[in-house]
């Protein structure tokens, strides 16, 4: 009987990744799960059918639970440690180092990639500069480390018999940081819990972490110009002050609401506001879901998730620019136009994200490429 094993980076939470090792677990429920450390607490557990985590030596390390990314230069050597010699397959779900297991030459490891470590590839130094590591001796450090990563990165997609990730955006980047093609499966998203939604009301919504790739500051810097249209922001995070300090009056800031305020608000809203350069953008797929069209940032995957008004079913609009202007542009483009675009084809471009449609893709692809590769093998009569 085929033994697998699945290894993650870490379980701290439950997020775009987790909803991805949750599928993996519908299509192989018999697979035994790995990761770096595991602090899903009981009664939360239900994603990963509860099934036990074997789990590394960083488990046990000193404030491990909140600072477990000040351990990144252990990570490499953690991952390396687990002991994978019986099982036959191996799937791993990656954006930092879970790819990096040592399997041998009997055994197939597919690997769900997210994307190669931003931090340490082309979005070092914006990660640098966010977090103050650009000068001095703590960022020649830090460069150093990320040199290391990088170095470690690339030699371990040799590891990897086969990549998988979340959209073609994606797909370049593993082109070009480790040279190795790769297969676009979409994550799953929940979109049967977003329902239609056929009235709208006279608002605009962005919500999303505020960080500073995120640009919510430049959706509000836009309407700020548009005092005669309204916005509302939810989310929480770093940049929380300076998006307050810059709100104007018809700009209502909420900070971080509960799951049913924030569906109430992607059901209602005229249009969803996205502005970064994403890898992925599971919020905005939620948004469709309901009905609600997308404003949205022309880079990365929103132009594999957005179907723009040159399309025969249009579910958004593009902006060219990460600029207050562009952004108003376009909203002023959807004020003129948004009667084009229908609701129901945003619900329908939405159900190509299902996680049904997940669990078939995955399952099939891997089952392919596992039975050709068993085909491979020494065959003992």
């Amino acid at each position: 009987m085929m033994k697998i094993a699945i290894v993650h980076d870490w379980f701290v939470t439950y997020a775009g990744a987790e909803r991805v090792v949750e599928q993996m677990l519908n299509c192989f429920p018999e697979a035994d799960l790995f990761s770096l450390i595991d602090f899903i607490p009981k009664g939360k557990r239900d994603f990963i059918k509860n099934k036990p985590v074997t789990t590394s030596f960083l488990q046990k390390m000193p404030f491990i639970r909140t600072k477990y990314r000040s351990y990144l230069a252990l990570m490499p050597f953690a991952i390396e440690q687990f002991d994978l010699t019986k099982y036959d397959l191996i799937l791993s779900s990656s954006h930092a180092v879970a790819k990096g297991v040592i399997v041998g030459p009997d055994q197939l490891h597919v690997s769900y990639v997210y994307s190669p470590m931003r931090y340490a590839w082309d979005f070092q130094y914006q990660y640098l500069r966010e977090t103050n590591l650009h000068k001095g001796i703590k960022g020649l450090m830090a460069k150093r480390l990320l040199h290391k990563m990088r170095i470690w990165d690339a030699l371990s997609a040799n590891r990897v018999d086969h990549f998988i990730t979340l959209s073609d955006f994606i797909k370049r980047r593993i082109q070009k940081a480790y040279r190795r093609d790769s297969v676009v499966i979409a994550p799953p998203v929940n979109v049967e819990a977003f329902q239609y939604h056929l009235k709208k009301e006279n608002f605009y919504l962005a919500a999303a972490r505020l960080v500073p790739y995120k640009r919510v500051d430049l959706i509000v810097d836009a309407f700020a110009k548009m005092p005669d249209k309204k916005l509302v922001v939810i989310g929480d995070g770093p940049g929380m002050k300076k998006i307050r300090s810059k709100a104007t009056a018809n700009i209502t800031v909420m900070g971080y609401q509960p799951f049913e305020v924030l569906r109430d608000h992607m059901q209602r809203a005229k249009a969803f506001l996205y502005a970064a350069e994403d890898d992925f953008s599971i919020v905005m797929i939620e948004a469709q879901a309901c009905g609600t069209p997308s404003i949205a940032y022309a880079k990365g995957a929103a132009l594999e998730i957005v179907k723009g008004m040159d399309s025969d079913k249009p579910n958004g609009i593009f902006f060219a620019h990460q600029t207050a202007e562009s952004i108003i542009d376009a909203v002023e483009k959807f004020e003129r136009m948004g009667n084009a675009i229908k609701a129901e084809n945003c619900c329908a471009n939405a159900e190509k994200y299902k996680p049904e449609v997940f669990c078939e893709q995955f399952y099939k692809y891997v089952m392919n490429q596992y039975n050709l590769f068993r085909e491979t093998l020494p065959q003992i009569d």
